[in-house]
């Protein structure tokens, strides 16, 4: 394979950063690894918050420097819904590209990437398609209607499937969905499955306290979505209040209707008043709330969009990392990250009669968390830092794409010092 200069690479999301939610904490860390090791990154992102009164006026690009070497491009995305704000990106942010080329661009949805794989000769010498979801499966879960709307299911299927053609190299987060695009006719040594990692200073180890002779503290951390089984963490504390006193915190970013649904499913359980709601937090202050906790609750469910497109939930390891014991459903996705009665305890998916008698288990074993807790860590230590997650990503643009870095060790070493601090 020929190789080539990387002058610069543009990485876009139809994501906003920063944030607390796990997709800007993975943009974060492979911008991170990016810079560090090609020296110059332009990273692409919506700004859903209108600078116009109207979409057809001409808009106003905001640009900031995140680092040296690292500058953020804020697109404005106007509308009322979700596909204008998409049409509205792409729109500004052709007008953006028409004067611009990138050694490698690299994208994580359709939403933005579609119209750069299409212009991909004038565009880029290299596409670089992450896949984390696949509209195509993943918006019915948050827009109920879409899955009775046919011909929108076709459109995107179809610009997903022309992404997954066009890009040079397909990075994902689990084998799960590698598996998937490989049904979908992805030649495999286009594909790399990257884990996310965790940030061990940030999620520092702490062995779990005694657990006898006292309320159960449980933790539920990430969005509020279906998918998450968030209700199933409800109805577990009421099943485990029958024979233990236990309380639950919820923390993670929540709409309005995400928000009524949880107050009733606690009513519904007559546990309102053992369960607190918080809303997003840093990464410092979730791992303060690990650490307080005595256990962490990750229930998913048995989706398609869990099951067959696959993912790589930040919960489970940030909580293997933590050092609290973890009790999570029994997925797929899930054994990637942790080994049965090793580093967490599995669950079956949807019970949450399930998630009652692993909780008693742990209380009637008391050194079962104990070692949950140590193996746990020595996993993360061993195969989820963001790091590694760091060292694969550069590793896939040299093998794959033939791309090499322009900057010296010197710079390297600069890059690296500037980046950890952002």
């Amino acid at each position: 394979m020929s190789t080539i200069a990387c002058e610069n690479i543009a990485y876009t999301s139809f994501d906003r950063f920063p944030n607390q939610k796990g997709a800007a904490i993975h943009i974060n860390a492979f911008c991170h690894g990016l810079l560090s090791e090609f020296g110059s990154v332009t990273l692409i992102t919506p700004e859903t918050s209108p600078f116009v009164s109207s979409d057809r006026d001409f808009p106003r690009v905001r640009q900031n420097v995140l680092a040296s070497g690292w500058e953020q491009v804020v697109v404005p995305a106007l509308g009322d819904n979700l596909m204008e704000r998409v049409l509205s990106f792409r729109r500004h942010a052709d007008a953006w590209w028409r004067t611009r080329h990138a050694t490698v661009i690299h994208f994580r949805s359709i939403f933005e990437g579609y119209p750069l794989a299409r212009a991909k000769s004038s565009r880029c010498n290299k596409l670089v398609y992450e896949v984390n979801g696949l509209p195509s499966i993943e918006l019915k879960y948050h827009y109920p209607s879409v899955a009775d709307d046919v011909e929108l299911l076709t459109k995107l299927r179809a610009q997903e499937q022309f992404c997954l053609e066009a890009a040079d190299l397909i990075v994902t987060v689990s084998h799960t969905n590698g598996a998937l695009l490989m049904k979908r006719g992805v030649d495999p040594a286009k594909i790399r499955v990257i884990p996310n990692g965790v940030d061990l200073d940030t999620f520092k180890f702490r062995p779990p306290e005694p657990l006898a002779d006292r309320p159960l503290k449980l933790l539920y951390s990430g969005t509020f979505s279906p998918w998450q089984g968030v209700d199933l963490a409800i109805e577990s504390l009421a099943l485990l209040r029958r024979d233990h006193p236990a309380s639950l915190v919820l923390v993670g970013a929540a709409v309005s209707r995400q928000l009524k649904a949880i107050v009733k499913t606690c009513q519904r359980f007559d546990v309102t008043e053992h369960v607190s709601i918080l809303p997003a937090t840093t990464q410092a202050g979730l791992a303060t709330l690990h650490h307080e906790a005595d256990v962490i609750l990750a229930p998913l469910r048995a989706t398609e969009r869990n099951t067959s497109q696959g993912c790589c939930p930040l919960k489970v390891i940030e909580a293997m990392a933590s050092g609290t014991p973890l009790i999570a459903s029994d997925l797929p996705v899930v054994r990637e990250l942790a080994e049965p009665d090793h580093d967490a305890l599995l669950v079956r998916p949807g019970s949450a009669k399930a998630i009652k008698d692993a909780l008693l288990h742990l209380l009637e074993q008391p050194k079962l968390g104990l070692h949950l807790s140590h193996t746990a860590r020595e996993t993360v230590e061993r195969r989820f830092t963001w790091k590694r997650a760091q060292t694969d990503l550069v590793a896939a643009y040299r093998e794959v794409l033939g791309v090499e870095s322009r900057i010296t060790t010197a710079d390297h070493k600069a890059h690296s010092v500037e980046t950890n601090s952002v």
